[in-house]
Formats: structure tokens, sequence, C-alpha cells
């Protein structure tokens, strides 16, 4: 047995950067990881609002949380890099807990017609909800979602992506009551022109040939800002960002109203069973979200330029102090949030300070530029989300499994896996039950048949992420060359 090898070059000597050089690359780095910050803020900002009024908390709690729930995760969390705040999941689970307790009584027996014992009941139910996040951290709970077939994850992504991409068509073209006002040809044109910067512009800064001003010139931020003065004079709906706050003062306040004082056995009793829901949402939706992250890292940045994979315990502890702090402040919970997270790793940050930034800023930005952030049109964030729609979406396996089943064309590509039929049954079923039902329901479901079908010794050739797939190429060639 030989195994070929080739000479190695010979060393050449490392050019001496410059002291300015050296300087000069890492203001550049720290700019990125800002604008990355301060793009993705607007986002949280704008979605804490409108997650806010959805769950009947309001828009400024919401705010607050979008803020605060990114910030401790960042510090403390288990991804690197991550954007962390109010989701949808974890809203219509919210929104259920307030009607239940301001519209059904379910703690009338113990409040009365008091809205503000009621308001605190509901903050005890988001403490108690951080509670059970750190005690599933410090029991180590984290590693169950490694067991999540990459087939189910696949289908996870694509349920993601075509909700965002409805749910963006319900407001513009008023599929539903909450429509955009302002006209929908002029809302459409708003949201496809944003898109269309976000997409083109990279492009054209790479034809100049100089590299820095794709830094200099976040896509994002270059769009939302350019859409933003070009219809300051129109009537298009803007960005709900709530009544306005005078001072940071008037946020501490807010831990005098909403500290939760009562923790009486009955109401606890009454507690829990909404805190594990809660829980449990935050756990997947955190945890699939991190393994999308870690996937997309991998497709980003070669080898040498990755950072560490998420420690989902150290993510899940992080999630449940953010989840805690948050109701201090009468605020609604979140978890690891698909839509930010792979925007502001596309916005090219690299470490935590973008997402401690996007935390400080949203806060910032409530209450000083609240304003200005309120001249944006919510059109702009449509086309924001188009965007994070098409990246969020799995579409490897879509067009291998039509090329190489539906086509009958030979596979080729080492980087891209094989894709059988009961692959995709388990893809398509995931991405379909997520989109009518919830993701709770299409992951535990599908990834119980999949462990399933393995008792029953039916064989479901679960697919490797690209970076799996390279890494048993890498194996395979080695093998073949000691053969």
């Amino acid at each position: 047995m030989v195994a070929s090898s080739e000479a190695l070059a010979p060393e050449q000597p490392q050019r001496q950067q410059s002291n300015v050089s050296i300087l000069t690359r890492k203001a550049i780095n720290y700019g990125t990881e800002f604008t990355s910050g301060l793009t993705v803020s607007f986002v949280a900002m704008s979605l804490g609002a409108a997650f806010g009024v959805a769950s009947g908390r309001g828009p400024l709690p919401g705010i607050l949380s979008a803020g605060f729930i990114a910030l401790f995760t960042a510090v403390l969390g288990g991804t690197s890099v991550q954007c962390s705040g109010p989701t949808a999941p974890m809203t219509a689970v919210t929104t259920i807990l307030v009607t239940a307790v301001m519209e059904k009584g379910k703690v009338d027996e113990e409040c009365g017609v008091d809205t503000t014992c009621k308001d605190k009941f509901i903050n005890l139910c988001l403490v108690l909800t951080g509670i059970c996040l750190i005690l599933c951290a410090v029991t180590r709970l984290g590693k169950l979602i490694t067991f999540v077939p990459n087939i189910v994850i696949s289908g996870f992504m694509n349920g993601i992506a075509v909700l965002i991409w409805w749910g963006e068509a319900n407001k513009v073209w008023g599929f539903s009551k909450d429509a955009y006002t302002g006209g929908m040809l002029l809302n459409t044109l708003v949201m496809f022109s944003t898109t269309t910067i976000i997409f083109g512009l990279p492009i054209l800064l790479r034809k100049t040939g100089v590299p820095i001003l794709k830094k200099l010139l976040p896509a994002t931020l270059v769009a939302i800002v350019t859409m933003t003065l070009i219809c300051l004079s129109t009537g298009l709906q803007r960005v709900a960002v709530g009544d306005p706050i005078s001072s940071f003062s008037d946020v501490s306040d807010l831990f005098v109203y909403n500290f939760p004082n009562n923790w009486s056995m009955a109401l606890i009793a009454k507690a829990i069973p909404y805190a594990l829901n809660l829980t449990m949402l935050c756990y997947l939706d955190t945890l699939l979200t991190s393994l999308v992250m870690d996937q997309k890292v991998d497709e980003k940045y070669p080898p040498h330029e990755r950072w560490a994979k998420t420690n989902q315990n150290k993510e899940l502890f992080a999630q449940g102090i953010g989840n805690a702090f948050v109701a201090f402040l009468g605020g609604i919970p979140g978890a690891q949030a698909t839509i930010r997270s792979v925007l502001i790793l596309n916005e090219g940050a690299r470490t935590r300070l973008a997402g401690v930034l996007v935390g400080f800023l949203t806060v910032v930005e409530m209450v000083v530029f609240q304003s200005l952030v309120g001249k944006i049109p919510a059109a702009v964030f449509s086309g924001v989300l188009l965007k994070v729609g098409y990246d969020v979406f799995d579409y490897a396996p879509l067009f291998t499994y039509i090329k190489t089943k539906l086509m009958g064309k030979e596979h080729t590509s080492g980087d891209v896996p094989t894709v059988a039929h009961v692959d995709m049954l388990f893809i398509v079923g995931t991405t379909v039950v997520t989109i009518l039902v919830n993701l709770n329901i299409a992951v535990a479901a599908f990834t119980g048949a999949f462990y399933l079908a393995k008792l029953l010794k039916i064989n479901i050739p679960d697919m490797p992420i690209p970076n799996q797939v390279k890494k048993l190429n890498q194996i395979a060639d080695v093998e073949n060359a000691l053969v």
C-alpha cells in the first residue's frame, strides 16, 4: 500500500505588515461588527414592536425584550454570532397566555379585577420559563437537539422561509386585515426595490475591484436608508415603535411595577403549564436555529476562518437569563431568532460584539432615535425579510432531488448530498406541518417517525449536511489512496 504525497513547497518568508495596515484592518473589522449590529437593531426594534402588539402587552415591552434578550444572549450564549429576541412562535403562545389571564379569568380567583396583579402573574410565568431553561442547561439537556435528523432540520428551515414570505405577502398584498396602508402597488415597489438593492449592491461593489467597499457599504443598511429617504414624502405605512419615552429612567421604573411579588403555590401551579410550554418552544426554537447557524457558518467560511460551534447548554442558560430578566420589564419571551441570526451573519458579523450592539442599539434607538426609526416604511422591512427567507431556505436537497430522482441525471457534486425519495418525504412533511400547524409538532412528529422507522428496520438514509459530506469524501479519498 503506497499513499502518494506532493512535495512540500519551500517555506516562504512572511511579509511584515505595518502598524498602519494592522490598525486599518482592525478598524474595518470593528466597523463591520458595528454596521451589522446597527442594521439588525432596526429589524429587532421593528419586530419587537410588532410582536409586542400581537402579544397584547404593547410595543414598548416588545422593543425592550428585543433589546435585552439580544444583549444577554450575545454576552452569555453558546452561539458566537447570533441574535435572539421575541419570535413568532413564542409570541403566539404568549398571546394565548395574555388572553387567558386578561379575558378568560384564569387568575380572577387570586387577582379579581386587579390588572396589575394579572400583569404580574404573566411576568411570573416568564420568570419560571427562565428558571426552567436554566435547569435544562444545568442538567445538560441541550445535547438532545443533536438527535434531530438533518432531513427534519432541512424541512424546518424551508417551513420558516415560507412562513416569512407568506407573512410579508399578507401585509403587502392585502391578504389579511393587517395589510399596509399607502397602496398595494407602491408598497410592492418599495418591497422589491429594497430586496433588489440588497441582492444587487454587493455584485456592483464586487465589480469595482475594491473589496473594502463591501464592508463600508453593507447592503441591507444601505437599502433601508436609501428607500426611507426616497419614501419620506409618501403616505406609506411606517414602522410602529409605540409611544415615546422621555428617558432611561422610565425603563427602570418598569421594574417597580412589574416585579412579581406574589409567589403563592396557587399562582405557581397555574403558571407552571404555561412556563413549560414556553420552555419547550424556546428550547426547540433556539437550538434548531443554532444548528442552522452552525451550518451557515460552514457554508459561508473556509475551515480556518470558522469559529466554535454552538455550546447548547450555555445557549439555554443565556436564554433563561434573558427571558427571566424581561419579565421584570413586563416584556415578552423570546428565543434565538432565525431571521435576525441569519441576517447578522450575512451582514458580515464574526464576533459576539455584533449581537451585543444589536441589544444595546435597540434600546438606545427606542429612547433617542424613536422618531427617526418611525419614519422607515414598513414595506422596507418586508423587502429585507424576503432576502432573509431566501437565505434560510435549504435549496440544495430540493434541486438535487429534482435533478437526480425526477429528471434521472447523474449525481456529480460531492458537496451536495444524495437525496432519496423517503428523505424528500420527510423534508416536505416537516415543511408542511411547520407551516400549517407549528414548529413543535413538526419537529417532534418527524423526529419520532425517523427513529421509529429505525426500530422497525426501515432504512431512512438521513442526508448529511455539506460539511459532513466533505468530511466523508476526504475519508474516502484517504482510503482509496491506501488501497
